[in-house]
């Protein structure tokens, strides 16, 4: 089994792809798809397979999906980047590369999408099957754009699409962790943010990759524990602001999810079921 990872130089490819190539049985091989050629030897070293390419390049997608059984799409255009990007990036490449896959002879394709698609809360964890509704002046086209990406890859035809939906990412010396504070400043004391670290986002992908008869099938990827703003700040070592405690949570149940179908139908179970697991496990 031949796997192709896009995305790998990013915040979750970087640090999915190794234990990709951890967890690979004899004759399971990885090839990843990396724009700067001066960043594959890090991957080769590790025993990847490396195509030089954009993945807004059509050719370079060919390149990239020859042989190949089975893609992760990792790749993301996140917050501040320009909308057009975003659009470029999760939607259009991801619905080529879909494209190429599909053309290739690839009939498995996990896409990695996110839980800020649900857009408000319902009262209760999100699950797999509530409406969607992206946008938010946060994320820019973020949220809109990966959302158009699933429901395209979802309708082509002899694709085997499997869609992870991630909470917020962090682990492993991630920035995201301190970086959460850019909002959390601005919140309610206990307003929260559902996580899940890297290695979980890991075995969730793994999950979706390696199960059969569950393409076309959503799943939620996050840990048990959300936290708080106050929490967050603890967490970065950070003065809790006062006006924090003087604001209202407008929505309690934004981005809070449900992992019971992953649960219940792949047996993922978090190895960090909280951020202070992590930190005791010195996995931060």
């Amino acid at each position: 089994m031949l796997t192709l990872v896009t995305g790998a130089t990013g915040q979750v490819g970087r640090r999915f792809v190794p234990r990709l190539l951890a967890q690979a049985r004899p004759g399971e091989k990885v090839r990843v798809l990396v724009r700067d050629a001066s960043r594959a030897d890090a991957f080769a070293d590790l025993g990847a397979e490396v195509v030089v390419g954009d993945l807004r390049d059509e050719e370079a997608l060919g390149k990239a999906v020859a042989g190949v059984d089975a893609v992760v799409n990792v790749a993301a255009a996140f917050r501040g980047v320009p909308d057009e990007e975003a659009w470029a990036v999760n939607r259009d490449a991801a619905l080529a590369l879909g494209r190429a896959a599909a053309a290739s002879g690839v009939r498995r394709f996990v896409q990695t999408s996110t839980g800020l698609v649900y857009g408000t809360g319902r009262g209760r964890p999100l699950t797999e099957d509530d409406p969607v509704e992206p946008g938010g002046e946060m994320w820019g086209a973020y949220t809109a754009s990966k959302w158009e990406a699933e429901q395209g890859l979802f309708a082509m035809e002899g694709l085997g699409v499997r869609v992870g939906r991630l909470t917020f990412v962090y682990g492993d010396g991630d920035p995201h962790l301190a970086q959460s504070l850019m909002w959390a400043s601005r919140w309610a004391a206990a307003q929260r943010l559902q996580m899940v670290h890297h290695a979980d986002v890991a075995q969730g992908l793994l999950r979706l990759l390696h199960a059969p008869g569950v393409d076309g099938r959503l799943y939620n990827i996050a840990d048990d524990t959300p936290v708080t703003a106050v929490e967050l700040h603890q967490l970065n070592g950070a003065e809790v602001p006062e006006e924090l405690f003087e604001r209202a949570d407008p929505d309690p149940w934004f981005g809070i999810t449900s992992t019971e179908r992953i649960r219940r139908e792949l047996g993922y179970r978090p190895q960090y079921p909280s951020v202070y697991a992590a930190r005791e496990a010195g996995a931060l």
